[in-house]
């Protein structure tokens, strides 16, 4: 048998091998890729509307998500820190928003988006005005609901105590 033909034996073994391990390897990269811009879209949406489930859960897959990029992980340390704050005033309301801006920056770059995703882009989120009269409205509405609530709980609690007189 020639040197060639032990060689193309070795190349026909090998190759599927070397085919699915380099496939996996390109799955693994582009699954990796889908969750980091998944928490990122989320987080794009919701930063002008305020919190959600979706935004929630995203902020806590961060340390799992982007365990592989360091600057990531502590600008998402930094911004933990500053929504720890109980009661924040406005001068710290400020900050919680500048360090999630910087968050989004810091992903942007890491998905490669750094020409394109601009620290302009990331601070004018779009949100219609339709739109957000119709959040603090219900906010309102709830907010009243509450008060209806507690003032019926407290009338009712009222009458019980006379009538147990």
């Amino acid at each position: 048998m020639r040197t060639i033909d032990i060689i193309n034996i070795i190349a026909i073994i090998v190759s599927p091998v070397v085919a699915v391990v380099v496939g996996q390897i390109l799955q693994d990269r582009r699954k990796k890729r889908s969750d980091k811009m998944e928490i990122f879209k989320t987080l794009m949406i919701s930063r002008g509307l305020g919190w959600s489930t979706e935004s929630v859960k995203a902020l806590n897959i961060i340390e799992v998500v982007f365990s592989d990029d360091q600057s990531a992980l502590n600008q998402w340390k930094i911004y933990y820190d500053r929504l720890c704050v109980e009661n924040p005033n406005e001068m710290e309301l400020s900050k919680i928003k500048t360090e999630g801006d910087k968050l989004l920056d810091v992903m942007a770059k890491s998905l490669g988006y750094k020409e394109k995703v601009t620290w302009e882009t990331i601070q004018k989120p779009y949100i219609p005005k339709g739109l957000s009269d119709n959040i603090i409205q219900q906010q309102q509405y709830q907010s009243a609901q509450l008060d209806i609530m507690n003032a019926a709980s407290i009338y009712f609690q009222q009458m019980k105590n006379e009538s147990q007189k």
